[in-house]
Parts: structure tokens; sequence; C-alpha cells
């Protein structure tokens, strides 16, 4: 594995401050390429609030001009190898242990790259993560060691993407449609016309998946 790149804790921005949000459960939301904690953020109006929200910066920045940060390099996608996402997540993983400890459970929101990490890091520490929230994101393709034991503790994923989304390759969507089904508690939908992107309606769908989560952590 790559070493991973450390992720900023100055730049996170959280829902609540300081020792307010010491017992709540965490939801960590991871962005795209080439945008920042800021992006992901502006959807805390449509989360549960009984979650403490961290929105984290991604390490990585793309080449010149693109603005924002990254997970990973994206430049020859159909070839890249796979440690690059799983460095990533250990770099997300390392995070969390530093700065998730006040909280009972751990679930994790991302888009695209964000997404892609987020089941990564779901892969690599299968007991770690209460659930996790698949935005127009992808499984990266190669096995990992725990993968057999995150098939046996299956915990929910919600998937959700648009029907005109151009951005994620047909083998990735093919290969993702495959693999979770028989390693997690798979729900989301697609959605007709949607693109590289999230709409109200989807918003929605997360609402109910992570409302259903705080019943089950809470139960």
């Amino acid at each position: 594995m790559n070493n991973p790149a450390p992720l900023d804790a100055e730049a996170v921005l959280w829902s609540v401050q300081g020792g307010e949000r010491e017992g709540q459960p965490l939801l960590v939301l991871l962005h795209g390429y080439g945008a920042d904690e800021r992006d992901l953020f502006g959807l805390v109006p449509y989360l549960p609030p009984a979650f403490a929200v961290a929105a984290v910066r991604a390490p990585l920045a793309p080449p010149f001009p693109a603005p924002g940060y990254s997970w990973y390099p994206i430049e020859n996608l159909e070839d890249r190898d796979p440690v690059h996402t799983t460095a990533a997540a250990a770099g997300l993983l390392a995070w969390a242990d530093a700065a998730a400890s006040a909280h009972p459970s751990i679930g994790l929101l991302g888009f695209s790259q964000g997404a892609a990490v987020a089941l990564q890091a779901m892969r690599l520490e299968p007991d770690r993560f209460a659930f996790a929230v698949n935005l127009s994101g992808y499984v990266t393709p190669g096995a990992l060691p725990r993968d057999a034991e995150l098939a046996d503790r299956r915990p929910p994923v919600f998937w959700g993407r648009g029907t005109n989304d151009d951005i994620i390759p047909g083998y990735l969507v093919d290969h993702t449609t495959e693999w979770l089904p028989g390693h997690v508690e798979l729900s989301g939908r697609v959605y007709p016309g949607l693109t590289h992107s999230v709409s109200e309606q989807e918003l929605a769908d997360v609402r109910t998946f992570l409302d259903k989560q705080l019943a089950e952590l809470s139960g």
C-alpha cells in the first residue's frame, strides 16, 4: 500500500462544535474530485440532526488547472492501480482514529471519489463503520484481505446513481452492481435522467436511509 497522505484536521467542517458533539453518532462526508469540504457540507440541512456531521477535505491537489482537492489521481482511469484508493481509505482511517473516539458509531457518506474511498475504508476495517452512503461512486476492483469478513457482517449501504451519469465508467458500475449485494445489505435507487450529481429525490431517499440507521443504532 502507498503511504496514505494525512487529512488536514484544521480543514474539517463540523455541524456541532466541541464537547457538544460528544456521544453523538458521527456521519463523515467525503467530497468528490475537484471539490473540498464545503461541497457536501451544504447537505447538512437535509440530514438528520441527531448526527454530528464532519465534512473532511481530501489530501491531494489535482493537476493544474483543476480546482479543489482529490482523494487519488484519476489519470488513466481504466488502468488505475487500486492501491491509490486503498491508500486514500487508510488516510481516512487514520483521521478517524484521532478524531472519532468521542462518538459511539461512525457512518460514511461519499460522492463519486469520496464514495469509492468510503467503501474501500469499510472493506479495510469492516467493524469500524455502521453504514455507508454511496452517491455516484463505485467499488474499487481487486480483492482485499477482509472482504469475507465484510460479507459476514453485511453492513447497510445505500447506493444512488443517475441513468445519465457519464463520468463513472460502465465497467465500474457493472463491477459495483455485482460486488455489493454479496458483501453488504444493499438498498438504493437509479434515478432517471440524473447526471453525475445529486437530486432532491435522492436526498429524500438518503434521509430515509439515515433515519433507519439511527433507529437501528438506538434500538
